[in-house]
């Protein structure tokens, strides 16, 4: 018999935070192919969330938006009111939505740190609270959070997402040990370089693309479906036995020299 149906979450929801476009996105329509239902979660900009509704729905499975900022301190109540408007409960979570601001070290403000934090760290832990019962419940589940290369080579342009990167690693890899028993895996996803969005204006200076190309044992940049596709396995049933992994999707940009 072959692996192929192990890859196969017919009826399964998706939460996939940040889904509107970029990583998310890819990964929400791999989830989706495969046949979840996903919920595509985003903070402002609509009109690329409806163009992933839409793929999604074509895919034949069912699909949601949630146009919702993570940084709301009222996460926990304002997530169990949606749950009960549609109707829906979650058998995987992927948090891939974060923030990631630049800048000095000696001249972070404490908006900045909080603003990061909250929503790279704190938002992450709720909602694994918010969904871990039902899961549970159900002696099924699955969580996958998006880190960085950040984790391990942080960016002296970046020490704050660095380190709630590095912070949210460490919760991954202390509630494995505590959600093992209950069935439900929960592992870390760290990229690298990626074409996205985000990184479009870094990207579009070909004097600093290719600098960032030279310390890529691959020598180029990755693409969200690089990350999507091992989403899915952690996702579904060909993952069941990978728990508290920090894997790295990063063409071997994390080797030492």
């Amino acid at each position: 018999m072959g692996v192929k149906h192990l890859f196969e979450i017919t009826g399964k929801t998706a939460l996939i935070t940040g889904a509107g476009q970029g990583i998310g996105r890819s990964i929400a329509l791999a989830l989706a192919e495969h046949g979840a239902n996903v919920v595509i979660n985003y903070r402002s900009n609509r009109q690329l969330a409806e163009t992933t509704l839409q793929d999604v729905l074509k895919m034949g499975g069912k699909a949601w938006l949630w146009e919702y900022d993570l940084l709301s301190d009222t996460l926990t109540s304002d997530f169990q009111l949606l749950r009960q408007k549609l109707g829906i409960e979650v058998d995987i979570l992927v948090l891939n939505a974060s923030i990631q601001i630049r800048r000095k070290w000696e001249d972070v403000t404490l908006y900045e740190f909080n603003t990061q934090m909250n929503v790279n760290v704190r938002a992450s832990l709720e909602l694994i609270q918010c969904c871990v019962p039902y899961m549970e419940s159900k002696g099924w589940g699955r969580i996958v959070t998006l880190g960085s290369v950040q984790q391990n080579r942080p960016s002296k342009q970046m020490i704050v997402y660095a380190a709630s990167k590095a912070a949210q690693l460490n919760m991954v890899k202390n509630l494995a040990w505590q959600l093992g028993n209950k069935g439900i895996t929960i592992n870390n996803l760290a990229p690298g370089v990626i074409g996205t969005i985000r990184n479009e204006e870094v990207l579009s200076n070909e004097v600093f693309k290719t600098k960032i190309e030279k310390n890529i044992p691959l020598r180029y940049i990755g693409e969200p479906d690089d990350l999507a596709s091992m989403a899915l396995l952690l996702c579904s049933e060909a993952g069941r036995y990978i728990s508290g992994a920090d894997i790295l999707v990063d063409g071997g940009m994390s080797l030492p020299e």
